[in-house]
């Protein structure tokens, strides 16, 4: 890559961390993205099994600063497509100085050649998103060939007022998330999101990772329906403690939500996720958030109005084939 004169790129390692959560911090000010972390946030993801940051990662320096950074998520299955998610910003004081067209050439440079070293005989893209107020990185998406392929609505209920309850029915019971049924919570979680756009199935290692062993996940303000050994349905919890620190609103985030196929029409995701909310008021918790594809095929989104979730903020999601 042609660099711009004076800057250094190199991958990311876990000593640059507390840089990397700076450059996170000056953007999330301008931005409002509603994205914090701290530094252990990043070791955690810079220490996944899974990534190669040698290849998957690149920061961008001047002298000890992080000025900017771009990452590649590959895809471990493919069930249709090839997807390889990019992430990345540059530092505000540094925009419009070229680097972040210069990042986004190097995401899909490095997604290509990911692409074709693990999944050449599927067709394959690269996916970025973009907060709807995000005019200048929309228009550079557009600009380097990306086109709109999805929207997703991030939702936000306040925890100081009413909450709803509801019954599971007979037969079923709800109970707090426990590791003795952890891979049967995996498997329903794969088979409930088996309709969704983009999704892929879970393998054993990404989901202790990055869902139940996340330091971020609070076993306590997660919940599970079971049907003797089945999972029916279930709501995990999670907590973000950058957040806290930055908003000063306490916030418990459902990252996961879901119903197998076979049980749906029968609320039991919603009972679940209605027991998180009352579970995460009772804990001191003032407010819940998720994220949600605005065309999910499960009508969730009617499902999170119902208790109490509003739009906070709309997503797009810009797909360019590799």
């Amino acid at each position: 890559m042609n660099w711009p004169e004076g800057i250094v790129a190199r991958p990311i390692t876990t000593g640059d961390a507390p840089a990397w959560a700076e450059l996170l911090a000056a953007r999330e000010l301008v931005d409002q993205g509603g994205e914090n972390y701290d530094a252990d946030d990043l070791l955690e993801e810079l220490e996944d099994p899974q990534l190669d940051a040698e290849r998957a990662t690149v920061g961008l320096w001047s002298g000890d600063q992080m000025v900017g950074y771009a990452k590649i998520h590959p895809a471990k299955t493919v069930v249709d497509v090839d997807r390889v998610s990019v992430e990345g910003t540059v530092h505000p004081e540094w925009r419009r100085r070229g680097l972040g067209g210069a990042l986004m050439r190097w995401t899909i440079h490095a997604a290509g050649e990911q692409h074709a070293a693990t999944f050449p005989d599927s067709p394959g893209e690269v996916r970025a998103s973009a907060k709807n107020t995000h005019e200048g990185s929309i228009a550079m998406l557009r600009g380097l060939g990306f086109e709109e392929a999805r929207y997703f609505f991030d939702m936000k209920a306040p925890l100081d007022g009413p909450l709803q309850s509801f019954e599971t029915p007979d037969g079923l019971q709800l109970v707090h998330y426990d590791p003795s049924f952890d891979e049967a919570l995996r498997v329903a979680h794969n088979e409930a999101f088996r309709d969704h756009w983009g999704s892929v199935p879970r393998d054993p290692e990404s989901w202790k990772t990055h869902v139940t062993g996340s330091r971020a996940f609070r076993p306590k303000l997660s919940y599970v329906v079971l049907d003797g050994d089945t999972v029916a349905a279930y709501a995990l919890g999670y907590e973000w403690a950058a957040d806290t620190e930055a908003t000063g609103v306490r916030e418990v985030y459902v990252g996961q939500v879901g119903t197998r196929r076979e049980y749906r029409g029968r609320g039991l995701a919603r009972a679940a996720l209605a027991t998180v909310l009352a579970e995460g008021a009772r804990a001191g918790y003032q407010r819940a958030s998720l994220g949600v594809d605005a065309d999910n095929p499960t009508g969730a989104l009617g499902l999170y109005e119902s208790l109490g979730f509003v739009v906070h903020s709309k997503w797009i999601t810009f797909r360019r084939a590799l």
